[in-house]
């Protein structure tokens, strides 16, 4: 560690306890980090989270809201001004504006602070004035969190249960039979590593689309100013023996060192080891359309995530001494707006039974816990349709694809989560007694009423979960 490096450490601690002192003290922050893999909704979850703490009509589980103590809401500049900030008003544009649209997906790190002036509560509330209490949300790719997994992994064991993982998937067998073909032990060839590289990251976009959430490295399928530098040109190769210096399994090895210490490492220290409140967005329904591989993969990859996680309670010392937990997780299935409400418990429970082992060890550790069925914004209503001489709960809304109003059953989800998550820990290829589908639903046109948020499903109750105790 040179002297520069030295210098940059003493100021991040001093940096640190300054801002912890701030916190503790004078007006307490909450940072929020939302989650979850790609295509979970998380860009949706923050814009009409925000929306709706700041116009709060909609929003009558949060306590403070309906209370009355929460006497205003604004948005803050950027506090960090090394991260860039949420496009807020933008992704509310799309969602609400004329011709209503999905925004677009996260591609990089990005934060966003709403300041609450919050009354105090009780007997003697009325004795003292306000206070100011900030929340920090944290936005970052879905792709970026499973690298968050490699932070224990050695080049060897990453590749092995990499190539053990998809040997088997037909969107890996053009990679395969390149690697098999590499000889490992031969002099590094920059031209091979790079063909490797580029085909490995072909079967990670393809696998991407196909459902699969074990998409690691993310930085392949999102490089940014990463592109073609040595940090991403490394794939899985099989271990061949002992190797020498300058061959290709040994530049492979060291390229995915400096991946995690250059590109890992201070994602996890600059932001995700900040996070005291989180949310983990699944986009459960899609993945049982996509089949049980899809739905024990997700499970699988959900497992290695939240490993990273340092959940417990903070005291005031915490924020002091930079050494927060994540002392409130909320595992949230997304698009519960595609079921009728008559499947809404049933989709908690088999999201809730996938994230069973995650769920205890964070209990154990102590924190708090929930899950549920949500919608970030409400894009269907419900009705019954008559089918077979009976009535059918359906959901209608705006096709993705078409633009025209159709009515949707997506099939019955099982009341038994294991008849689900059995078969996929099993390894069958389909479901063998059901077909589950889903349809991409368009942004429906809405009006607001002064005062209102966006609609949604049980956003309020996700707020007074993740907030709720401290205003």
């Amino acid at each position: 560690m040179g002297i520069a490096d030295i210098a940059d450490s003493l100021t991040r601690r001093i940096e640190s306890v300054t801002s912890g002192v701030s916190e503790a003290f004078f007006e307490p922050v909450i940072r929020l980090g939302v989650t979850g893999l790609s295509r979970s909704g998380k860009t949706v979850f923050i814009t009409s989270l925000v929306a709706n703490l700041m116009d709060r009509k909609r929003m009558p589980s949060l306590r403070a809201a309906t209370e009355g103590r929460i006497e205003g809401a604004f948005l803050q500049p950027q506090p960090d001004v090394t991260v860039p900030r949420f496009d807020y008003e933008a992704h509310l544009a799309a969602m609400t504006g004329p011709e209503p649209h999905w925004p677009d997906s996260t591609r990089a790190v990005s934060e966003l602070r709403l300041s609450f002036r919050v009354a105090h509560g009780g007997m003697f509330g009325g004795l003292r004035g306000p206070r100011t209490v900030h929340l920090d949300i944290v936005d970052y790719p879905g792709e970026w969190l499973l690298d968050l997994a490699l932070l224990d992994q050695s080049y060897a064991d990453w590749a092995s249960d990499t190539l053990a993982r998809i040997a088997d998937r037909t969107e890996a067998q053009e990679y395969l039979a390149l690697a098999a073909a590499a000889e490992g032990s031969a002099r590094l060839d920059e031209t091979v590593a790079k063909g490797l590289a580029a085909a490995f990251a072909d079967y990670l976009k393809a696998a991407k689309a196909a459902g699969f959430s074990d998409c690691t490295p993310g930085r392949f399928l999102l490089p940014g100013d990463l592109a073609g530098s040595p940090a991403l040109t490394f794939a899985p190769l099989s271990a061949g023996g002992v190797t020498r210096r300058g061959s290709l399994s040994r530049e492979m090895e060291r390229r995915f060192e400096a991946y995690k210490a250059r590109v890992v490492k201070p994602f996890f220290r600059d932001h995700f080891a900040r996070i005291d409140r989180q949310v983990v967005l699944l986009d459960v329904l899609g993945a049982i359309h996509a089949g049980p591989r899809a739905v024990e993969d997700m499970r699988r990859a959900m497992a290695e995530i939240l490993s990273a996680f340092r959940p417990g309670r903070n005291g005031w010392l915490s924020g002091i001494l930079g050494t927060r937990r994540v002392e409130r997780i909320l595992f949230a299935a997304t698009k519960a707006d595609h079921l009728h409400h008559e499947q809404h418990t049933r989709l908690t429970a088999i999201m809730a039974a996938m994230m069973r082992d995650a769920k205890d060890r964070a209990e154990f550790s102590g924190a708090a816990t929930a899950a549920m069925s949500v919608a970030s914004l409400r894009a269907t209503v419900e009705e019954m349709v008559s089918h077979n001489g009976g009535p059918l709960p359906c959901v209608r809304g705006r096709l993705m694809t078409t633009g025209k109003q159709a009515a949707f059953w997506p099939g019955d989800l099982p009341a038994d989560p294991s008849r689900l998550l059995s078969p996929a820990k099993d390894g069958a290829a389909k479901w063998l007694d059901a077909d589950y589908a889903v349809m991409n639903f368009a942004p429906a046109a809405i009006t607001l009423q002064p005062g209102e948020g966006p609609p949604h499903i049980r956003l309020d109750k996700a707020a007074e979960f993740l907030i709720g105790d401290r205003l």
